[in-house]
């Protein structure tokens, strides 16, 4: 059974999706009506409306992380659901700190492999591998298996 944190996720995918294409619309009112899916299941929306808050006003900066660390892949080229769970993986690595980075990477190919095609669960993973490996190495060096 999925966490209300893994729905609200999807309703942030979702709505970060939507919003690319969708110009002018609120992106609050997308997102209210992508939780309204998993309205049972996640009665407390804040976590999400926290989440959305963020990748939006730090999108420049999670956009140009993506560029920097797979600059064989331009950010226009990368599917726009990739590059949505892209922003919300780097987002939570790089600035919320009550999520453990392999928690960020895992959703991330989580969300990949039931929304991405079949290449985007190894693209998502090794792009937020290296995006915590550069950015978080304390917290990467504790999840790397020990050297016998």
């Amino acid at each position: 059974m999925a966490s209300y944190r893994h729905l609200a996720r999807i309703a942030v995918m979702q709505t970060v999706f939507a919003y690319e294409f969708r110009e002018g619309v609120d992106p609050d009112q997308l997102l209210e009506t992508n939780l309204k899916e998993f309205s049972d299941k996640v009665q407390d929306p804040s976590f999400a409306e926290e989440l959305l808050k963020g990748v939006l006003k730090m999108r420049e900066e999670l956009l140009q992380i993506i560029r920097d660390e797979a600059p064989e892949w331009p950010v226009e080229k990368i599917a726009p659901v990739d590059r949505a769970i892209l922003e919300i993986g780097i987002y939570e690595l790089m600035h919320s700190k009550d999520v453990p980075p392999i928690v960020a990477i895992n959703e991330g190919v989580e969300m990949a492999k039931s929304y991405g095609d079949t290449n985007s669960a190894k693209f998502i993973n090794g792009v937020l591998s290296t995006v915590m490996h550069k950015y978080r190495k304390d917290e990467a060096d504790a999840v790397r298996p020990s050297k016998k």
